[in-house]
């Protein structure tokens, strides 16, 4: 195999000088929209212009920017003066420019800032005011062209998650004169429908002329004003309208806002049978554990059934009783017994029990006589079983 053999360093300066010695590539006016944006500390200018299928990377050094009136942001629709070159260190070729102006499209994106940042100032797009959509709505509204894709692909989505949700289509005009106007009534009209729960409203992409409709005043505080949540889906991912601002949700195209208002029937399902399981498993548990206080408060209730306690006193009361008997039968015996002793000596001890024994007792009337030298001439002797009269004999 023959050819001729470069360097990459060769080949990068070959199509340099190429570039740079053909005529079509100088003195070029460049049109497009300014995107990445980045101003060096050195002052040079870097950014890509872009329209709405290609890019290219583009450069303004500082002894050329020096003269631009303006600084250039991202959006901005600009007509580029120059020529096109490669960077040999990174083989990329991009445009290095000279001179800029605003585009006519330019100054629309300046209308464009300047109400992005007075309604901004008045609250319009505070994230405090943006509504939840709801769950399942009763009908999705939709304003769009009727001829447009958009329509058509809100509804291939809708039809494919759920084919139960209805969509209610208020066709509108989406680009020239009166489109704002056409899209307000029309976002009014869906909002007064009672079965309408949430509004599309949007487009297909295209330049900042083709979506200004969607920046105009009236419109955008149409949106922020509906009492039914908005979704905007206008564009691109990367256009961004001040209706998206506004409204309560975002979606980067049509087929994504489907997305958000059309839950998907099937995992709705799966959800409702796995919270079904969880409410019996709950429903269960409950159940069970209030069935174990119940069986510990019955448990409890019956140790202090009053009928037992009684029992237990009465119980207690006649083994009292018992008590109470057998010690007064004891201590009954103990008298007694301490009774008959008490009786017996007191017997053994009496007078009468003395005069058995062969005494007797000398008595003077009521006195007795203790001594022979005190003794009268007459005496009663008493002996246990009676009583004799005696004289009291001299010498």
């Amino acid at each position: 195999m023959q050819g001729t053999q470069l360097t990459v360093s060769g080949l990068n300066e070959y199509v340099r000088r190429s570039l740079a010695g053909d005529p079509m590539l100088h003195h070029v006016y460049l049109r497009g929209e300014i995107s990445n944006f980045k101003q060096h500390v050195s002052g040079h200018w870097y950014f890509s212009l872009k329209d709405e299928s290609a890019r290219i990377a583009c450069v303004l050094f500082r002894q050329h920017n020096l003269s631009v009136k303006f600084v250039p942001r991202d959006g901005m629709q600009v007509v580029l003066f120059g020529s096109i070159g490669l960077y040999t260190a990174s083989g990329s070729y991009q445009f290095y420019g000279e001179g800029m102006r605003k585009d006519g499209v330019g100054e629309l994106y300046e209308r464009y800032l300047q109400l992005k940042e007075n309604l901004t100032k008045e609250g319009l797009f505070d994230p405090a005011r943006k509504r939840v959509l709801p769950l399942l709505p009763r009908t999705i509204g939709i304003v769009t062209s009727q001829t447009g894709a958009v329509l058509h692909d809100i509804k291939t989505v809708v039809q494919r998650r759920n084919q139960s949700i209805p969509l209610l289509l208020r066709p509108a005009q989406v680009q020239g004169e009166g489109a704002a106007q056409d899209l307000t009534n029309a976002l009014n009209e869906l909002a007064k429908v009672p079965q309408v729960d949430v509004i599309i409203i949007g487009r297909g992409g295209g330049s900042m002329e083709d979506l200004w409709a969607f920046n105009e005043e009236v419109l955008v505080r149409a949106v922020a004003a509906c009492p039914v949540p908005v979704i905007s889906a206008v564009g691109h991912e990367t256009d961004v309208t001040l209706c998206d601002f506004a409204a309560d949700v975002r979606a980067a195209t049509p087929s994504a806002a489907a997305e958000l208002t059309a839950p998907d029937a099937r995992q709705l399902q799966e959800q409702v049978s796995r919270m079904g399981y969880m409410l019996a498993a709950s429903a269960n548990s409950r159940i069970q554990s209030l069935l174990n206080n119940l069986n510990n408060y019955s448990a409890r209730l019956k140790r202090n059934d009053p009928r037992l306690k009684v029992e237990g006193m009465l119980h207690e009361v006649k083994h009292l009783q018992l008590q109470l008997r057998v010690s007064a039968s004891q201590r009954m015996d103990e008298w007694n017994k301490k009774l008959e002793t008490c009786s017996i000596r007191l017997q053994n001890a009496s007078p009468i029990a003395t005069l058995k024994r062969g005494y007797a007792l000398v008595m003077d009337g009521q006195r007795v006589v203790k001594s022979s030298q005190n003794a009268p001439e007459t005496m009663r002797l008493v002996f246990h079983d009676g009583q004799v009269t005696v004289q009291k004999q001299q010498g």
